[in-house]
């Protein structure tokens, strides 16, 4: 199983990453992957990408993220999402809105014409830029039943995207007071401001605010205010029963650790959080990307599970109401087979 979420971000909806390789490739089964953006590729390319999954060996289960596994008389899990690409200049609603409602009934004609082949679960990521999109992204979900689930995201603080580049970055920091410190304190208070509006099943990326740090790997343990808000958003995931995904975009990008770091994703397993894996591509060359690192990273944890979803009654259900969700957890080491 694996998880291509067909992501569509609330401000940035329907924007459609570039893609630069159509060709067919052939992965591992992912077991499972949560936040795979892949399936953003123009509609007439769509095929190819779900044939990448069902050429593979099938598996049985589907966790967020692109993750694979091998298992014997099994099925293949894939997420359908629509994520745009990063863009400081969000589109305007009449153009985001019909794309995403295209996306979702081409998820839907998908998932149903390869059921046989691969578990298709459609979901989208939903943006946060202010706690008055709550209801807009609540409205999203709640307007079409094909729609299984939706992760929780931050990219923008104060309104400035925090992961496109540095000078959106810096504006980002000057709009905070000048102080990284006190960035990273508003982000995480607008990360709790999503958890308590939205309560997502899934928490993307929980530490994207490092990416563009002066110190990515800093112990944001050395910041008490920070480093109390933190603590107080995972609890508050915790309560809500959501998962963190062990993101491996960030060793794509350049950091030493996936999202979220060591020091944070400890805390979470204190608690007792589950992780799902997501690669977070934009286009099929990124499937699965770094998920032997991540992989890596999760066994130097003491990680014994990910964890992914299935639809009941598949894929039948989802004509006029949802599908109800079965949590399923995939053992790391039958996951770590495909990565040797």
């Amino acid at each position: 199983m694996s998880h291509v979420t067909m992501h569509s971000f609330v401000s940035k909806l329907g924007l459609l990453p570039r893609v630069t390789q159509h060709s067919t490739h052939t992965y591992p089964s992912i077991t499972y992957s949560h936040v795979t953006h892949s399936l953003s590729l123009t509609l007439s390319h769509n095929h190819t990408f779900i044939l990448s999954y069902s050429t593979s060996h099938t598996t049985t289960h589907s966790y967020p993220l692109h993750s694979p596994i091998s298992t014997p008389n099994s099925q293949n899990h894939i997420h359908l999402t629509l994520q745009p690409p990063s863009s400081p200049t969000p589109k305007p609603p009449s153009k985001l809105f019909p794309r995403h409602e295209a996306y979702i009934l081409e998820a839907r004609r998908l998932q149903k014409k390869y059921s046989p082949q691969i578990h298709i679960i459609i979901a989208f990521e939903a943006e946060f830029i202010r706690p008055s999109y709550a209801p807009l992204v609540q409205a999203l979900f709640d307007a079409s039943p094909h729609v299984d689930y939706f992760i929780g995201s931050v990219h923008h603080v104060h309104s400035i995207p925090i992961d496109y580049d540095k000078a959106t970055y810096a504006a980002a920091v000057a709009a905070a007071g000048g102080s990284e410190e006190r960035l990273y304190e508003d982000y995480y208070d607008l990360q709790y401001d999503m958890l308590r509006a939205l309560k997502p099943r899934i928490v993307g990326h929980f530490d994207l605010i490092r990416l563009m740090s002066e110190d990515p790997g800093r112990d944001v343990r050395q910041w008490k205010g920070v480093w109390e808000k933190i603590r107080r958003n995972l609890e508050y995931a915790a309560e809500i029963g959501a998962w963190l995904e062990c993101n491996s975009a960030a060793l794509r990008k350049g950091l030493d650790e996936p999202y979220p770091g060591r020091i944070i994703s400890e805390e979470w397993l204190k608690l007792g959080g589950k992780f799902t894996m997501s690669d977070d591509s934009h286009g099929i060359a990124q499937v699965a990307t770094n998920y032997s690192r991540a992989l890596t990273f999760l066994e130097s944890l003491g990680v014994k599970h990910v964890w992914t979803f299935e639809r009941k009654n598949h894929p039948e259900a989802g004509e006029t109401t949802k599908a109800e969700l079965i949590e399923s957890g995939v053992p790391l080491s039958e996951f770590r087979r495909n990565f040797s």
